[in-house]
């Protein structure tokens, strides 16, 4: 098959063993975001009060869950690879795109019997992204959020 990567590769900063793990990061992470959205809202001319109006609990929640979901760990592989790594794994897989193309990215945190893929013929770092937020909504958002 065309486009086939030549060996499997592990892409972020981020997997999970625990549970608590999970929500430390994502604790840790809300300065981050915090000062993100500020320094984005300065660059923007936000005003003080314009800041205050606009810069809501939830704007600030959703720059944090963005970046948690964009450090999360991912594995990229030909299709062959990520069959072999679901054989040997009792995750179960929520499998996005299309089965017939070569390349898989996954990710599935030690701490859960689930995972998230997302398949790619050639825009990985496309495939990436949405595995990401596929992975936060489906694998950690109630964890996270309870």
């Amino acid at each position: 098959m065309t486009g086939q990567k030549a060996s499997m590769e592990s892409k972020g900063v981020f997997s999970p063993e625990t549970e608590q793990a999970a929500r430390e990061r994502y604790e840790s992470l809300a300065p981050a975001a915090k000062s993100a959205i500020r320094e984005a809202t300065r660059t923007m001319g936000f005003g003080t009060e314009e800041y205050r109006e606009r810069v809501t609990d939830d704007v600030l929640n959703s720059a944090q869950d963005a970046i948690f979901a964009s450090l999360l760990q991912v594995q990229i592989g030909t299709r062959d690879e990520f069959e072999s790594w679901q054989a040997d794994s009792s995750h179960s897989v929520t499998e996005i795109g299309h089965e017939n193309v070569d390349n898989v990215a996954w990710h599935a945190p030690l701490f859960a019997d689930a995972a998230v893929a997302a398949t790619f013929q050639d825009e990985q770092e496309a495939a990436v992204d949405t595995l990401r937020r596929q992975a936060f909504g489906t694998l950690y958002v109630e964890l996270l959020k309870s």
